[in-house]
């Protein structure tokens, strides 16, 4: 997206945003609560940033949402904002570019996503992403909740001890969450890269620290290494086996399978191919990696492990976000309840913000979002989301237009 466009986005939606001063109160034929349930003929009256009543209410609504289907707004526990195509069409690097036009593409990415229906995101990512994360919080752009990593630590940081002393520095600048590489990249083989050692001292600063580790690993070595560590989310996991996954439901880690990255790399081959491990051999391992997706996810259910929603989107998948839910109900044979759950309640617990957000109750954030149709019958209902608001603030409405 070209510089101006997403300046002009950035304004046109700044400006039409309203703050809910009265009460609001949303009528709904249909309502997932995000914990499993449908609720029918309800009404929810938002008042600020809350949900502060649920059910019948005889009063004439705010915004008639009778019709559509309504869920918490979604949560997408893995992305990359600051990711995107420059303007050569090909992926682009923060070197190769003004920091002002990085930031610009990051808070276009950020805008199409929270237009897609999701009011909250988990960015593995960049330091770029703190200012994005602190400018959407103080309402200067629109774009969903962002916790960010700010980066990584992976086997190129040192010995056990300069890497404690870099998650110390990653936490004082202000990131959320900590993301370590235990393993290579599938496009590499997916093999354990950092130590036993090094995993350990990283997992225990952070622990330390009372924050969370999502841990990228494909291979069981590293992922077990890291659980043992006492992570707190395993990040794609497409070659763990039987004795892994019982480990994760036994502990209780939370799983993030991810579908659409592989997929949006392969759709978009080449505007990778040719830069860094973006290689025809890398490709060929991404190709493969599909199926073993589809059965690590089937067998992770079957063992009843809290498979969180992420979707790892990089370059050319923001705002495309949705697609993984119909991945993992139509490959992955996920029952349509369960992936919406996972990126609404289950997904808010991961994130240590459960209490706040991911469902549809008295005393949560009023993060609501509509859809034609009625995902638990067509999961690609998805992809027509009509209504989006935000801690109580209308970002999307196009409900009226489509009935």
């Amino acid at each position: 997206m070209k510089t101006f466009q997403i300046s002009l986005l950035v304004l046109l939606v700044s400006t039409a945003v309203l703050a809910a001063d009265n009460p609001v109160i949303l009528k709904t034929t249909t309502a997932l609560d995000g914990k499993g349930n449908v609720l029918r003929d309800a009404s929810i009256v938002v008042e600020g940033s809350r949900i502060a009543k649920l059910g019948r209410d005889s009063r004439t609504p705010t915004i008639d949402l009778r019709g559509l289907t309504v869920m918490p707004g979604w949560i997408d526990t893995h992305v990359h904002l600051s990711w995107h195509f420059g303007q050569d069409g090909r992926l682009a690097s923060e070197r190769g570019e003004t920091a002002q036009l990085s930031a610009l593409y990051a808070a276009g990415n950020a805008y199409v996503t929270l237009m897609a229906g999701f009011t909250t995101v988990q960015s593995l990512g960049a330091p770029i992403e703190r200012d994005l994360r602190d400018a959407i919080a103080q309402g200067v752009v629109p774009g969903p909740r962002i916790l960010t990593s700010m980066g990584s630590i992976n086997e190129t940081d040192g010995d056990p001890a300069k890497i404690r002393a870099r998650v110390k520095q990653m936490m004082s600048e202000g990131a959320d969450v900590l993301k370590i590489f235990a393993t290579k990249s599938i496009r590499d083989g997916g093999a354990q890269s950092m130590t036993d050692a090094q995993i350990q001292a990283a997992c225990e600063e952070a622990k330390a620290l009372g924050k969370r580790i999502a841990v990228h690993a494909h291979a069981s070595d590293g992922a077990k290494a890291s659980i043992m560590a006492g992570c707190t989310s395993i990040e794609h996991g497409t070659m763990l086996n039987d004795e892994v996954l019982d480990l994760i439901a036994k502990r209780g880690i939370y799983f993030d399978p991810n579908f659409l990255v592989l997929h949006n790399y392969l759709e978009n081959r080449p505007r990778f191919l040719g830069i860094g491990n973006y290689t025809e051999e890398g490709f060929a391992y991404m190709e493969k990696a599909l199926p073993m997706v589809a059965d690590v996810l089937r067998r992770a259910a079957a063992r009843k492990v809290k498979i969180a929603f992420g979707t790892d989107a990089v370059a050319g998948a923001h705002g495309r976000n949705a697609e993984e839910f119909i991945y993992r109900v139509r490959d992955g044979g996920q029952a349509p309840m369960d992936a919406i759950i996972g990126a609404t309640s289950l997904a808010a617990e991961s994130l240590s913000l459960g209490n706040r957000i991911g469902s549809i109750a008295p005393g949560m954030e009023a993060d609501l979002i509509a859809t034609e149709g009625n995902p638990l019958e067509d999961i690609t209902s998805v992809r027509r989301v009509v209504f989006v608001m935000k801690g109580g603030k209308v970002f999307k409405n196009e409900a009226r237009k489509s009935q």
